[in-house]
């Protein structure tokens, strides 16, 4: 029959990098006397208090990131580089909200990873219109997605599509403010949350915003069913309670973190380059060419 698959063009599959063992569960995470109080109390809710942690009832800690620690030790902390800057989205403004639950456990993998983690909380953005671009809670959303170097948008999935309440969050982050553009070229994750069974609608359209917004999402993501089934109780004594439980869905979400990781440390010394465009330049041509020929006008007149 021949070759069907075509497997003679394909690329040749080398083999995976072997990591030090002594990587495989070490962590980068910012310790409490090298952190900002208010910063941590503010933007860091997800971080567990020392007896979940020392227990062993934390999950994210035992994660063996052998690969994904190497890379962050020699390409950032050995060289003395900011940390990754990391800004998380939810989308849901229940008092147990399944994706800020999910946002959250995504945060603990980043911030083991050595990643400068801040939750946003939406309560009190107001819904995007033209006259409140003062507001405090939009000024603090589009400043840190200029602070950033990559998102992490995680929104439940209802009837289909994303909720009102993570659409308002990216409708308030503007393509551009003056010359600065809040989004371009930053990397993005991303995940939802289901009531029922597994569905994509809600990744499929926070791709295509992160398209929109000029941003490079990873090829990975996440897609959470049955969520309600899938964390534990709010008062279950492991591991704090209300964390994820083991499965493969779980496993997928590391994936992602660590991908995520992966491409932002890659990506980042370049965001300038991912940002020149022909298109763009071209504008700038012609804008300076009619600004000269009008100061050549009124020098002549």
């Amino acid at each position: 029959m021949g070759d069907l698959n075509n497997t003679a063009a394909a690329r040749e599959h080398l083999p995976p990098p072997i990591a030090d063992p002594a990587s495989r569960f070490r962590s980068f995470h910012i310790p409490p006397g090298d952190d900002d109080p208010a910063l941590r109390t503010r933007y860091r809710p997800f971080i567990l208090d020392d007896d979940a942690v020392s227990g062993g009832a934390d999950w994210v800690a035992q994660l063996e990131l052998a690969t994904a620690a190497e890379l962050v030790e020699t390409e950032i902390m050995a060289p003395g580089k900011d940390r990754l800057r990391v800004l998380v989205l939810y989308g849901s403004l229940r008092s147990r909200s399944y994706s800020k639950l999910l946002a959250y456990e995504a945060s603990r993998i980043l911030f083991r990873l050595g990643c400068d983690v801040r939750v946003y909380d939406p309560s009190g953005l107001p819904v995007k219109d033209d006259q409140q671009h003062d507001h405090p809670k939009v000024q603090e959303l589009r400043e840190l997605s200029k602070w950033s170097d990559g998102h992490v948008w995680v929104s439940p999935e209802q009837h289909g599509a994303l909720t009102g309440v993570f659409k308002n969050q990216i409708d308030w982050i503007p393509l551009s403010t003056g010359s600065v553009r809040p989004t371009q070229g930053r990397t993005l994750a991303i995940a939802q949350v289901n009531g029922g069974s597994q569905s994509f609608n809600a990744v499929n359209a926070l791709r295509i915003l992160g398209r929109w917004m000029r941003m490079f999402t990873i090829p990975n993501q996440s897609s959470i069913p049955k969520a309600w089934t899938q964390f534990t109780d709010a008062d279950d004594p492991v591991g704090g309670g209300s964390r994820l439980r083991p499965s493969s869905n779980r496993d997928r979400l590391v994936d992602c973190m660590e991908e995520f990781v992966k491409y932002t440390i890659v990506m980042r010394p370049h965001f300038d380059l991912f940002g020149d465009r022909f298109s763009e330049r071209e504008e700038a041509r012609v804008r300076s060419a009619a600004a000269a020929a009008a100061a050549a006008a009124s020098t002549s007149t």
